[in-house]
């Protein structure tokens, strides 16, 4: 585990960036002592990994600050700022969360609903036994993390329709991006618009997020960063079965720091996208120390370093684990960390923020480099922020 010396922030606690102390001299050295602290833990992993450039903002009780490092190219020399859009891998999964869960607001579906509700081919497969919120939440029963080869959108419900579930329905959790990609799939069904429209022209402009996209805009395509491989090649997300809906968000530091304060504090939304957003923040069951929402994975505030890893390790993503069920389902809860991990082949991301303390990290990258990597540099932010390194 690297180690970090990261300096306390108690100051911060008494000081101008949580409660706004007029005096400038105050503010000066806040803003000093924050960088310094992201700083430290930032630099190490871009030296580490290789990552040619990171955007990482932190929001401290509505006020967002934004730290910059290195290249959007290696090729053209561009720089990193909170306005560079980056590829966030499954953090869209997030988004395709509160589509599903807006849809749900309005009235347009329940996620109690079996699937094959909102896709009559798949009456009388599998899907007739799986709800909306078994695919929300990776537990329809064993969809692989990624579809097989060969399949194409347009055989992807041929492949549905064959598929055989290998646990019971709700009781085992598999990471699986045509799980959560069948989910918003079908929320946008049951909306009747295609899926793509729905968010880059309903749900993104009522978040207020003004530089996220599912394809990128010609005019935006300049600050659109170039992710590296691991052989160092610049590569950008190739299309794929259900991309949009698991992995096909492109966004800005700026704007997921948007989304972030939007998640902890709604009173800017609308009436229905506050009570989509307090949705995907529900618990619906728990493996070891996770709660599984909507999209995020949510851990008792404050947490250890070690249960956070656990959380975001390769055991979670890769294998099968068994889960227990809340019943009722867990309400949004403030005492809480919440956060999300999201890669592809060239970008690596991670959020998290704590509603109670309203703090929260956005850290995007140009490389896939290690989760455990992110999970201990934001801890380390967040950590100070609260001040818990007094």
């Amino acid at each position: 585990m690297r180690d970090f010396t990261v300096p306390t922030l108690g100051i911060l606690v008494a000081g101008s960036l949580l409660f706004g102390a007029p005096a400038q001299a105050s503010e000066d050295a806040d803003a000093a002592l924050l960088r310094r602290v992201v700083d430290e833990a930032i630099r190490p992993v871009l030296k580490e990994y290789g990552v040619p450039g990171m955007a990482v903002g932190v929001t401290v009780r509505g006020k967002s600050h934004y730290f910059n490092y290195g290249v959007a190219s290696k090729e053209s020399g561009s720089k990193v700022s909170e306005n560079t859009i980056f590829e966030i891998g499954s953090v869209s999964k997030t988004f395709t969360a509160t589509l599903g869960a807006y849809a749900e607001v309005q009235g347009k579906l329940s996620l109690t609903d079996r699937a094959s509700k909102y896709l009559p081919a798949l009456e009388g497969s599998a899907f007739d036994q799986i709800s909306l919120l078994d695919l929300a939440t990776y537990t329809p029963g064993g969809l692989p993390l990624q579809f097989p080869d060969g399949v194409t959108a347009k055989t992807m419900v041929a492949y549905y329709k064959g598929w055989r579930p290998d646990y019971a329905a709700g009781s085992t959790r598999v990471y699986s991006n045509p799980s959560i990609g069948l989910f918003g799939y079908l929320a946008a069904a049951s909306m009747g618009k295609p899926f793509d429209e729905l968010m880059e022209r309903q749900l993104f402009p009522r978040l207020g997020l003004t530089s996220t996209y599912i394809n990128v805009p010609k005019e935006r395509m300049g600050d659109y960063a170039f992710g590296y491989s691991k052989a160092g090649k610049p590569i950008r997300v190739s299309p794929g079965v259900l991309a949009s809906e698991a992995y096909g968000v492109k966004t800005t530091a700026a704007d997921m720091i948007r989304f972030v304060e939007a998640s902890m504090d709604g009173s800017g939304l609308d009436e229905e996208l506050r009570r989509a957003i307090a949705q995907t923040h529900t618990g619906y069951y728990t493996v070891g120390d996770t709660t599984q929402g909507l999209g995020w994975e949510m851990y008792a505030y404050p947490a250890e370093l070690d249960v956070l890893l656990a959380g975001n390790s390769t055991q979670m993503a890769l294998e099968p684990n068994k889960v227990t069920r809340l019943v009722p389902p867990q309400p949004a809860q403030d005492d809480v960390l919440i956060n999300k991990t999201g890669s592809t082949n060239g970008f690596g991301a991670y959020v998290a923020f704590v509603p109670a303390k309203d703090i929260g990290i956005v850290m995007l990258a140009n490389r896939n480099y290690p989760n455990p990597a992110r999970v201990e540099a934001a801890y380390r932010i967040l950590e100070a922020l609260d001040g818990q390194g007094d």
